[in-house]
């Protein structure tokens, strides 16, 4: 039993019709309309298919299938179908459409699964004007709630609750998403890496076990403005070439650590920002990830022990705000060995390793048992038009997630300690 990838290739095809850009990409923001379009196609192929269609209190739209009623709860997989403006056609939809054609070769097959299986398309997963990413996911796990979301609006006035409303959910409805939750027994989710991890190895596919953890904080570097032309170099209090000394340590440090650690430095501000004035204020976002915690709070203690000594030595301070530090996320490890074991039944390479970026499954994980799958990115490009991964690398990674469904449907309210594999792919 395989997917049928023929079938999947020209379902990414029609998707990516919706909010076509001009540029070769697609755009295709939450609560827009090529939006609000790809929602109603996938809601009617859902039915077209016989599912169950429901849409929850933050629009996530969910279809279920019956399974043969012998264990409780649900299966679910899914992604979501939103991008980010000029992105490309695979980031998030191909997740989505995987799905879709997992449970039609299900339903080809006539092979009932004993849970429910549902697929879910989440709302807003990429960044948007309302400054809420993963949206959906979080909203459903209970970690954005209708208070906190009441008066939250985008950059034109626009009331998320209202877009809700016209997506067919509703702050209204977020009590019931906490009901449901309880019936999620497993979520697994197909995605690309972005990255060049795969690649580099020649492999198709990854099994992930955890989400990074990561810093965030704004630094401001604070100088003392003047006459670019009547200030000599050595009178200088230059607050831009005192950070471009503190972006370049962020690098040689991240990049000297032998672990997947890295570390960026992706927003700039200088003020008052003009030919004939020496910077004397600049601000700058800086981001530390990593696979430890206490690793990544070793290096920002380092890094900014050098910061201390760029200061003196070019007479400016350093102030820092941190406004994100949170610790790496461990997805199940059942599920995890689960497709493992799987991969090697299919005699099908494949390697675990951690998310460098943070997608639904994230989220999933603080009410159910969570995993991903990671196909291989040609290039390791993402977000952009050139975004691309090969139809056999897919497939591998399909296949691999249809079975692992399977073992995971067998092997859930089960003891672990042995775990016996029963589905194979034929090559």
């Amino acid at each position: 039993m395989k997917i049928n990838m023929d079938r999947l290739l020209l379902d990414i095809e029609k998707y990516a019709q919706y909010g076509k850009s001009e540029h070769g990409g697609v755009t295709r923001p939450s609560f827009s309309k090529a939006d609000h379009d790809v929602r109603k196609l996938f809601i009617q192929e859902l039915k077209d298919m016989g599912l169950l269609v429901t849409i929850d209190g933050a629009a996530n739209i969910w279809g279920r299938r019956k399974g043969t009623g012998k264990k409780q709860g649900t299966i679910v997989i899914g992604s979501h179908l939103d991008s980010v403006p000029n992105g490309g056609k695979y980031d998030g939809p191909l997740g989505v459409l995987m799905a879709k054609e997992l449970i039609k070769t299900l339903i080809e097959n006539n092979i009932h699964l004993d849970h429910d299986l549902e697929i879910v398309s989440f709302t807003a997963e990429e960044s948007n004007d309302f400054n809420l990413s993963t949206f959906g996911s979080r909203a459903f796990a209970g970690k954005l709630t209708a208070e906190v979301l009441e008066k939250a609006s985008d950059s034109k006035g626009t009331l998320i609750k209202d877009e809700l409303e016209k997506a067919g959910g509703g702050l209204d409805k977020f009590p019931v998403m906490a009901e449901a939750a309880k019936q999620k027994k497993a979520f697994i989710e197909l995605h690309i890496e972005q990255g060049k991890r795969l690649e580099s190895r020649g492999l198709s596919m990854a099994v992930i076990n955890k989400f990074v953890g990561m810093y965030r904080s704004t630094v401001q570097v604070i100088g003392q403005a003047n006459h670019s032309g009547t200030t000599m170099m050595e009178h200088r209090n230059d607050a831009l070439s005192a950070a471009a000394e503190m972006v370049l340590e962020v690098e040689r440090q991240c990049r000297e650590d032998q672990t997947d650690l890295v570390g960026t430095v992706g927003k700039l501000n200088v003020f008052p920002n003009a030919t004939n004035i020496i910077p004397g204020h600049v601000t700058f976002n800086f981001e530390v990830r990593g696979e430890n915690g206490q690793h990544i709070h070793d290096i920002v203690n380092s890094i900014r022990e050098r910061w201390k000594e760029i200061a003196r030595k070019r007479q400016v301070d350093i102030q820092e705000d941190v406004f994100l530090d949170q610790d790496p996320i461990e997805l199940d490890h059942d599920i995890v060995h689960v497709l493992e074991c799987t991969a090697e039944e299919m005699n099908e390479p494949c390697i675990t390793f951690a998310s460098m970026a943070v997608h639904d499954a994230a989220h999933m994980a603080a009410v159910t048992k969570s995993t991903m799958i990671f196909v291989k990115s040609i290039g390791g490009k993402s977000h952009c038009p050139e975004e691309y991964s090969v139809p056999h690398d897919i497939e591998k990674a399909g296949n691999l997630m249809l079975c692992g469904v399977i073992n995971i449907d067998k092997e859930l309210d089960k003891e672990y300690k042995s775990v016996t594999m029963v589905t194979r792919v034929n090559n």
